[in-house]
Order: structure tokens, then sequence, then C-alpha cells
């Protein structure tokens, strides 16, 4: 199933995209696509819900974040192996963990806004896995069982915030509208191989990332169990796992974003993003 949400912010109802590409209306069946709608059994009664019996969006409504109530937006840095190449960065012996702001979760297509004193503004197309129950010491070999879905993810980075202020990496991935979701929320039974899916993102029309999840130093599996042996996760959190090559600071001399640029990333099967970037006032 391809699950999204659909509407104004802060008023987005659930909803389901049929083979047909129409947006169909879920909210007789749950109040949102978060919490316990993310549970393998309330997935499964969804799966069995016949399309063409859900009412009909009419429009083209704005598309929402895809999940709702997240509570953690976990981050991987490094995680492929030829970024950390671009970047002259040595893979780390242990995945690198950050967070980010659940405040930063804006629309797939939702305009993303440069902060204030900004002037590295940097782009990641990054695949999203969404937690669908709570894992705590889950095993490799289990891991995906808590997984309700996957979706893209574009970790919009300010690389100046990030590395050259003191501490940590957050401040530098957490600015209003730096994390863009969906459109949909991919549930796992669509996607055959998660460690095989191509993805690409173009800033302006020029294609600048144009990589694979098969180059992750670290797969979903793993990452599922090694965050949750310090962590539960829970249903609604989402782990962003890294970017692949082509991001603006590992250009020649480095390229970042501006105001009025257009970015636009897709991952195989899990849809488009396209943002407009605009001055935070």
């Amino acid at each position: 199933m391809k699950l999204l949400r659909y509407g104004e912010a802060g008023s987005e109802r659930p909803g389901l995209l049929d083979a047909d590409g129409t947006i169909r209306d879920l909210s007789a069946h749950v109040t949102d696509i978060a919490g316990k709608a993310l549970d393998p059994a309330s997935l499964e009664t969804l799966s069995k819900l016949d399309p063409q019996s859900l009412p009909a969006v009419s429009g083209n409504p704005r598309i929402g974040a895809c999940v709702a109530g997240t509570g953690k937006f976990i981050c991987i840095g490094l995680n492929y192996s030829d970024h950390a190449a671009e970047t002259g960065a040595t893979v780390p012996p242990e995945p690198i963990i950050f967070m980010k702001a659940s405040s930063a979760i804006v629309g797939p297509d939702d305009d993303v806004l440069i902060p204030r004193g900004s002037v590295k503004t940097d782009w990641e197309v990054e695949l999203g896995v969404v937690i669908g129950r709570k894992a705590k010491y889950v095993t490799e070999a289990e891991a995906l069982n808590y997984v309700a879905g996957y979706c893209v993810a574009h970790d919009v980075s300010e690389r100046a915030f990030q590395a050259e202020r003191q501490g940590q990496w957050t401040k530098g991935k957490s600015c209003d509208t730096f994390g863009p979701i969906g459109p949909w929320l991919v549930t796992k039974d669509e996607v055959q191989d998660p460690q095989n899916i191509p993805m690409w993102l173009k800033v302006n029309g020029k294609t600048m990332q144009n990589g694979s999840t098969k180059t992750m130093v670290y797969g979903v599996a793993y990452l599922v169990s090694y965050l949750s042996q310090f962590m539960s996760l829970h249903p609604g959190d989402i782990i962003s796992t890294g970017t692949p090559p082509g991001v603006g600071l590992g250009m020649k001399p480095p390229v970042f974003l501006k105001p009025g640029d257009v970015v636009e990333l897709s991952i195989e099967g899990l849809g488009m993003q396209k943002q407009t970037f605009k001055a935070d006032l």
C-alpha cells in the first residue's frame, strides 16, 4: 500500500493512493497515519480494503508528511561508502547517530526555508524507514518485523551550523522545514529489497545525486537492531539512513542552495518530492 496524508498543514487526513493514482480517503478506518495505525495488524486490515470502496478525493490537495506523531527523527551519518569518500571522511566503525528535530518535518512539496545566517544550506536524498511497533533489543534477523514501511526523506542540512559551530550536528539538521518526508509511506511488502533501490536528486533541473542503497555501509535491518540496543523505537519514529554522493559540500568548489532554487528528489517506487527554497525572513 501507499499511505499518505493530505490537506492543509495541521489538518491532514489519512489517505491511500490507489493503483490509478487516485487518492482515497481512509478517515472512516483510521484517524491518522500514526501510532496504532502503523502496527502490522492494522496495516493488514487496511490492505484488505477495496480501494474502490473508499471515497475518492477530488481536486489536487496538498500532500503532507506521510506519517504523523513522530517522536524521534533519527539520522545516520556517513552511511554510504562513496559519500564518505567524497567528503574526505573514513567509514565509521559503528553508525554515526544524530537527531533531527521532529519540528523540522514538512510535506514533500512544501517550501523549504533557508534559515537566517545560513551560507551553506545543502541537500541529501535519503531512504526513510518508518517504525511500525515498539522495538527494543531486537536482533538483526527480526528487525524488519518492526518496520511499517519506507519513504523518501530529504535531510536538508546547514553545513556551517553543522560542522563549523561548536557542538554536535543536530543544530545544522533541525531548522524548520529541514525534514520533508513522503509523499507516501510505502508498506514494506512493496519493497522487495531495501538494499537495492535507486535514488536521485536534482537542483534546478541538474542531476546532483544518482545513487543506490546498494552502497549503504549499514543496512536497514542492522540499523533498526543497532538503534534498538540504545533506545526504544516507537510507531512513527523515522530513521533517515544516509545519503549517496553528490551533495553540495563534496563538490569542488562546494555549491550550496540559495533562495529560488528548486530541488527535486526521488527514490524508485517511493515517489518524488519537489521543493522551492526560500529565505526565512
